[in-house]
């Protein structure tokens, strides 16, 4: 009779390995390939903002073309391969945290760090749509790419990272 503990823990060393940087890349590059053989693309992005379109179209209606973001950039299509993408990548995202029992939810402590946390979130939205990408193609995508769009904005979001981790650091450490 198998022992159900020594498969878990099998499971959850599979998914807590850290994969060596250089195979991560190569397997990138073979996901982008792939992506580009089958719907012509070399990005991941814009399968949230898709999402998003049509969550606002369900509640706004029509209104919804009035903003010309959605009306001439995204217009939401329930049927855009990018939507299924994206909940591939979050759905296996979730698994895998699920099977190296990884997965956890951590609320904000203070109503500071509930603040921190949404001006935060505001600002790296603000700065991703002003960059005309999204944070996982610009990594997934771009930078494979040689796109100098790509390094610029990788380039904003580590820095933007690094003040954000030192503002974190300092209101809430002290």
């Amino acid at each position: 009779m198998p022992d159900k503990h020594k498969n878990d823990g099998a499971a959850m060393e599979l998914f807590k390995k850290t994969i060596d940087p250089v195979t991560a890349l190569i397997l990138i590059g073979i996901a982008n390939v792939f992506l580009f053989l089958v719907v012509g693309a070399w990005t991941v992005g814009g399968g949230e903002t898709m999402m998003t379109g049509l969550m606002a179209q369900s509640v706004l209606g029509e209104e919804l073309n009035r903003v010309p973001f959605w009306e001439l950039v995204f217009q939401p299509f329930i049927g855009d391969w990018r939507i299924y993408l994206s909940l591939g990548m979050l759905s296996g995202a979730f698994v895998a945290a699920m099977l190296s029992k990884e997965f956890y939810l951590r609320l904000p402590r203070s109503l500071s760090e509930w603040l921190m946390i949404t001006v935060g979130g505001l600002m790296m939205g603000i700065g991703i749509r002003l960059a005309f990408v999204c944070n996982v193609s610009t990594f997934f995508g771009l930078s494979n790419q040689m796109n100098l769009g790509g390094y610029l904005a990788i380039s904003g979001i580590i820095a933007g990272t690094w003040v954000g981790s030192l503002i974190y650091k300092r209101v809430l450490e002290g």
